[in-house]
């Protein structure tokens, strides 16, 4: 099996309930701006919403930071306490530690967020470190290649047959729900697997490049244990 197994957060492990986008939607009404129809909505899970604001729901730059704080504020109060762990998932990643591999979080939801996020689900105790945007949400740069470069280093340690610090590809792996992930685990040199419970488009996961994409956790372990 993989020394090193990387999951995404929303979407990947924690179905986000409608806080995501109910919590947009709200952020973006209280500023007096346009809410994006339900599809653009849906595609703001998962990228950094920084950029996702400007890109999908055309929020000036200039009002991007306000529309953030309200959004922030919102999550923090009410959205982490309707987010949900996916069915299995807990176990499926339980299954993987006691199998021996490192299981870690790479997502670019703000770092100290996640960790919020994971305590408040229950989930913290099952990852060996999380990593993910820097507080300063205007600083993200690179997307999900960065987040996932900087897992690997910091575990590299753990993994047999290490290049400079990195896990060598093959001893590593990515999970997650959007091209962005697989997009940034290609970049790293990483496969990455995909689940179908998430919020990509029909057919995303495959065209980016994923190597599976599974449908419940069940067969997330089955292929994990295979070494896919």
């Amino acid at each position: 099996m993989h020394a090193l197994i990387l999951f995404d957060l929303d979407g990947t492990l924690v179905d986000p309930a409608g806080a995501i986008t109910g919590g947009i939607s709200s952020a973006l009404r209280s500023h007096g701006l346009p809410v994006p129809d339900d599809d653009a909505l849906q595609a703001m899970v998962g990228p950094p919403l920084v950029h996702s604001l400007t890109a999908l729901a055309g929020v000036p730059a200039t009002r991007v930071p306000e529309v953030m704080s309200t959004y922030r504020a919102g999550y923090v109060s009410n959205g982490m306490a309707q987010s949900r762990p996916y069915p299995g998932v807990a176990r499926c990643v339980e299954a993987l530690a006691e199998g021996g591999a490192v299981v870690a979080v790479a997502t670019q939801k703000p770092e100290w967020l996640a960790e919020e996020l994971l305590e408040a689900q229950g989930l913290r105790h099952l990852f060996a470190s999380v990593h993910g945007s820097p507080r300063d949400e205007a600083a993200t740069v690179g997307g999900k290649e960065p987040i996932i470069r900087a897992a690997l280093e910091h575990h590299g340690r753990h993994a047999d047959g290490v290049v400079a610090g990195r896990v060598v590809a093959g001893r590593a792996v990515m999970v997650g729900d959007r091209r962005h992930d697989v997009e940034g685990a290609l970049a790293n040199g990483l496969a990455c697997i995909g689940v179908a419970w998430g919020f990509a488009a029909p057919g995303e996961l495959e065209d980016a490049g994923a190597a599976a994409v599974v449908q419940s956790a069940e067969e997330l372990l089955e292929v994990l244990r295979g070494g896919l």
